[in-house]
């Protein structure tokens, strides 16, 4: 494996408990299993994102949410605050309860796998990016490029090492004991890499279960469901995209049951209230992300939050990134938006800031 690959620092993925230090304050990741949350769940945490941060919650591309703005030690009130409503059920594991799940999908795996991964001590040492997917068959996050996926295939199951098919295939009853073992499989072999796809060779982590079927990989949808949905178990509901990641605390607190989607939305049963949520799929903004940007990144070099809000083009996926880093970059094809010391790199090519939004309607076109 190439040295440019291998990880040689420490895991600074930040959590609920170990929070990140950002220009604005502190930064907590709290693990969303799935993307579930009960109605009790998500108003707990609008008011937290109120008492302790910026008054908002920031959806992730897992399907996760990170509260913005904290002060020094507001972490301890935030670790006892979720523990109470069932959000932080390990301080050992919390960082690697990274579990994205089919939106629509009956999600019965979830809890499974969240409680399997909790109660096996050595997976505590599972880096803060390594990810699991269970997808119900649609296809929608097991090409998302997890560490180790569930896919149903017909009877039986395909588990996906490192994002690709090794024609592992498993009754559905040995899911979650088949993704625990390749994962401390991925433990014994590691040398720094924090993903599968990482490793030199995936051979170890996939041993002797793999057979000579394969299944084609699909293209993850852009936006995720926007709209009229209808669930596996045949509910219908709505979902709807969050401008920008930024749930409003106010917003959140007129919520039920939500589940969040790894595109930065909601889905729930039933209708939506009228909140400000983008339920036209056609609607700009659609597939429209954003790292926090200046001033809330020391690194940033323009404020591009507003500058994607002031630049949405309908039926285009597009990041806007501060610096080079690209922070929050969602997987699929996705138009690059990268702020520079003179104005923007848009897929690439250098533009002044005064041409961008010219640019990013333009697209690939040039």
């Amino acid at each position: 494996m190439p040295s440019s690959q291998r990880r040689t620092g420490a895991d600074a993925c930040p959590g609920a408990l170990d929070v990140h230090r950002a220009a604005d304050g502190g930064l907590a990741r709290v693990r969303i299993p799935g993307g579930r949350l009960r109605a009790e769940q998500l108003h707990r945490l609008a008011d937290l994102a109120v008492e302790l941060g910026d008054g908002a919650l920031e959806l992730t591309s897992r399907g996760n949410l990170q509260l913005r703005g904290l002060a020094d030690g507001a972490e301890v009130h935030l670790g006892a605050a979720l523990a109470e409503v069932g959000l932080l059920p390990s301080r050992s594991h919390e960082k690697v309860r990274n579990i994205m799940a089919s939106p629509l999908g009956p999600g019965d795996l979830v809890a499974e796998l969240d409680a399997a991964l909790c109660a096996e001590r050595d997976l505590a040492d599972l880096p803060g990016r390594f990810l699991f997917a269970l997808d119900s068959g649609a296809g929608d996050v097991a090409w998302l490029r997890p560490d180790l996926a569930a896919l149903p295939v017909g009877e039986r199951v395909a588990v996906l090492v490192g994002g690709a098919d090794h024609g592992i295939r498993v009754a559905p009853d040995e899911v979650v004991a088949t993704l625990v073992a390749c994962a401390l499989a991925f433990l014994r072999v590691r040398d720094g890499q924090w993903r599968v796809a990482e490793l030199p060779d995936v051979g170890p982590v996939v041993g002797t279960r793999a057979g000579p079927e394969r299944v084609t990989p699909g293209t993850p949808p852009t936006g995720g469901p926007v709209g009229p949905v209808v669930f596996a178990d045949g509910g219908r509901g709505v979902g709807a995209a969050v401008p920008l990641g930024r749930l409003a605390a106010d917003q959140a607190r007129a919520l039920g049951d939500v589940v969040i989607t790894p595109w930065r939305g909601v889905v729930v049963r039933g209708a939506l209230p009228d909140i400000g949520l983008i339920t036209d799929p056609s609607a700009p903004g659609i597939g429209v992300t954003s790292c926090a940007g200046r001033p809330h990144c020391h690194k940033a070099l323009a404020d591009v939050r507003a500058a994607a809000l002031a630049t949405a083009v309908p039926g285009r996926a597009v990041h806007w990134a501060g610096c080079g880093r690209r922070c929050g970059r969602p997987a699929g094809d996705v138009l690059d938006v990268v702020a520079t010391e003179d104005g923007y790199l848009v897929d690439g090519r250098a533009v002044p800031g005064e041409r961008v939004a010219e640019a990013v309607a333009r697209g690939r076109q040039d």
